[in-house]
């Protein structure tokens, strides 16, 4: 009896343990998953002002935002992913929207970023418009969090 527990006991954990959710880390691309042409830098390159302000300083926004858990990014030769992970959800999408598009309330040649959210999770390209890397990226994330 004893033993049979010991042995299931290692998958019992695997499960809660995915069941508890995802990481940052999960959501980040390989490097066998980087479409060839992009190379990784330590930098995040952004596109427009706004983003970086995002996240250089996300504990400005956080009385709007909710409460940020962590933070990291993949720095790319033309552009950088940031990955935002939030103590609870995060609900201010609409937000971001405004700070990141204004009026336009979606990506422009200017302000091309593109934005995921999923339960605590928010994801934003700084890349220019249809960018490979951030189709494949959106591809993985949305496949994780579904």
């Amino acid at each position: 009896m004893i033993r049979r527990f010991i042995l299931i006991l290692p998958v019992i954990l695997l499960i809660t343990m995915k069941l508890n959710g995802q990481s940052i880390d999960d959501l980040m691309l390989s490097e066998k998953e980087i479409p060839k042409g992009y190379s990784l830098t330590d930098n995040c390159p952004c596109m427009s002002i706004q983003v970086c302000m995002f996240y250089a300083k996300p504990e400005v926004f956080e009385i709007i935002i909710g409460e940020l858990k962590s933070k990291q990014h993949q720095g790319f030769i033309g552009g950088c992913i940031m990955y935002f992970e939030f103590e609870d959800e995060f609900k201010r999408e609409d937000f971001l929207r405004g700070f990141l598009w204004g009026e336009a309330g979606k990506p422009t040649k200017k302000h091309p970023e593109e934005i995921y959210s999923k339960g605590k999770f928010l994801i934003i390209w700084s890349f220019p418009i249809n960018s490979k890397i951030v189709k494949a990226s959106k591809k993985k994330i949305k496949k994780i969090l579904k």
